[in-house]
């Protein structure tokens, strides 16, 4: 039997010259869609980034639990860098930083997790100098 694939839906509209807005299920995103940029909202590689940022989180919150790895908390940095011609992100660059007693070990493994399993992660990665760290977060 063949296995039911995820399927994910997303709608946009143009709502001035200035701004669209993206809906999906019971939530909407603004997005910057003005060729002058918009401070408030999203452009379209700002998009991108915090897709992967949030794919990196919420592959943390799906191994945290089958790993037992405790952690308090968890931010993370993404930078990119983009080319002109053909335009396109040449580099991402991320930090992974994870709240946590946990040994540098169980460390390397929740990194090595969000990066084997990450839909977003796996998708940009074949077309873009991906790399990135997971630290723990200094003692206050």
């Amino acid at each position: 039997m063949a296995e039911q694939k995820m399927r994910f839906h997303v709608e946009s509209k143009r709502c001035s010259a200035h701004q669209s807005v993206a809906v999906c299920k019971q939530a909407s995103i603004d997005l910057d869609t003005d060729l002058a940029g918009n401070p408030e909202a999203f452009n379209p590689a700002e998009l991108l980034l915090a897709a992967l940022s949030a794919c990196m989180i919420k592959g943390i919150e799906r191994v945290t639990p089958i790993l037992k790895f405790q952690l308090r908390g968890v931010e993370v940095k993404v930078d990119g860098v983009r080319q002109d011609v053909p335009p396109r992100l040449e580099s991402i660059r991320y930090e992974i930083i994870v709240d946590t007693d946990e040994s540098d070990q169980r460390m390397n493994l929740l990194h090595e997790n969000v990066k084997k399993y990450g839909t977003v992660f796996n998708t940009v990665a074949p077309g873009t100098e991906l790399s990135g760290v997971l630290v723990r977060k200094p003692a206050v």
